[in-house]
């Protein structure tokens, strides 16, 4: 729901968060269901870490995890040591599962159009030119589990957004309730500007001047490609700071929220066991494990699914960072998830079973893994499957 329909609706003053209970209450056994999609491509070798892969610490010198220095999970795979407090006493619970080799058959390798491709789950023989993005997936899915019941009790959807993302935009309108006001530089143009004008025609003009120019220039150096890739979305750390609040709307009124956390793209400098992706991988368990127990009793009504674009390439590159790829590893947790395992259709981590000779294939298609899901929450029968996801087959992997 665009601003100005609330205004037409006379509630704008209200805001999406504070419209009236009865239009929003659930039923306390409703499903509920978070979608958190990490934009820039998060480097899924070094979350889920496939730690009986010599090939892994060849392909990796100065990134690879140790395998010591993994929290183990099976004998093939071990968990960042970055959620050691947050998402590994979730999986020792076993309401935490992994799905590696996960992703969309998507071979751009373009974060926009992957991004797109995702959200909108249509049919991958469907070219970009072609596809309807007023249709996204969610508001599929929102709109079949809500057809026919009356408005005062149907399933509400929210964007915790700034804007309505394509995943839910569709037949349905669908509220979108921003976390955070966009990051402010500490000086912005207009100081520099006041601040360069007060240094006008004395001798220290061309430094002042050149010194925020310089300033500029790097930064936007630096941020242009991650800003881009994250399509403004919410970075980790504000994440952990809002997933309370995200928490208690869903609880009492929302029963399908999406999420965009970004900053992933770690093309230089990407680090292991610590460093820079360890640090945003640990703000996100903070966050998910924060939003796990403000759920209270709800959680065991509750999945959260976490997805990312698509994966990086399995070998490090010259920057000690990671390039785009291909295959991912998807999180499942939730209360009533059938978690402490690593599911779906797997391969041995090796040379010869890469995609392209560089990146983690995709054995378990997105559409199928939400499919298979979505038929398990909701009881949705083959027909309704088709309307959320056209083309697809649902593949119950038993996550739920």
């Amino acid at each position: 729901m665009q601003r100005r329909q609330l205004l037409q609706l006379g509630l704008a003053s209200l805001g999406a968060a504070a419209l009236p209970t009865q239009l929003w209450a659930a039923s306390p056994d409703t499903p509920r269901l978070l979608v958190v999609f990490l934009r820039g491509a998060y480097d899924a070798a070094n979350l889920l870490v496939p730690t009986s892969s010599s090939f892994y610490y060849e392909s990796r010198p100065n990134i690879a995890i140790a395998k010591s220095a993994a929290l183990p999970l099976d004998a093939d795979w071990g968990l960042a040591p970055a959620l050691a407090d947050s998402i590994h006493p979730l999986w020792l619970k076993q309401q935490a599962a992994f799905v590696p080799f996960a992703g969309t058959n998507d071979t751009s390798r373009s974060h926009f159009e992957t991004q797109d491709h995702i959200e909108l789950g249509q049919p991958d023989d469907v070219s970009a030119g072609s596809r309807d993005f007023r249709s996204g997936f969610m508001n599929r899915l929102a709109s079949v589990i809500g057809a026919g019941e009356p408005a005062s009790s149907r399933l509400e959807a929210m964007a915790f957004t700034d804007q309505v993302p394509l995943i839910l935009r569709g037949k349905l309108p669908v509220a979108n309730q921003a976390l955070r006001d966009l990051g402010k530089p500490a000086i912005n143009a207009a100081q520099a500007q006041v601040i360069a004008g007060m240094y006008a025609n004395t001798r220290l003009a061309g430094t002042v001047s050149g010194g925020f120019e310089v300033r500029d220039e790097v930064t936007r150096e630096m941020a242009g490609e991650m800003e881009a890739a994250s399509r403004g979305a919410i970075a980790a750390k504000g994440f952990a700071l809002e997933a309370r609040r995200v928490a208690r709307l869903m609880r009492e009124r929302v029963t399908l929220g999406f999420i965009d956390v970004g900053g992933w793209d770690t093309h230089v400098a990407e680090g292991g066991a610590t460093g820079q992706l360890a640090t945003k991988l640990g703000e996100l368990g903070k966050g998910l494990a924060l939003f796990a127990d403000e759920m209270g009793p709800q959680w065991k009504n509750t999945v959260v699914v976490v997805v990312s674009e698509f994966g990086r390439t399995f070998r490090e590159n010259g920057n000690r960072g990671t390039d785009h790829g291909h295959g991912s590893a998807y999180w499942v947790l939730g209360g009533g998830v059938k978690g402490g395992r690593i599911a779906g259709e797997q391969v041995e981590v090796k040379a010869a079973t890469l995609f392209q000779n560089r990146d983690y294939p995709v054995l378990n298609e997105y559409r199928a893994l939400f499919g298979g899901l979505a038929r398990r929450m909701y009881g949705l029968s083959d027909a309704q499957l088709t309307t959320v996801f056209p083309g697809a087959s649902a593949r119950d992997i038993g996550l739920v």
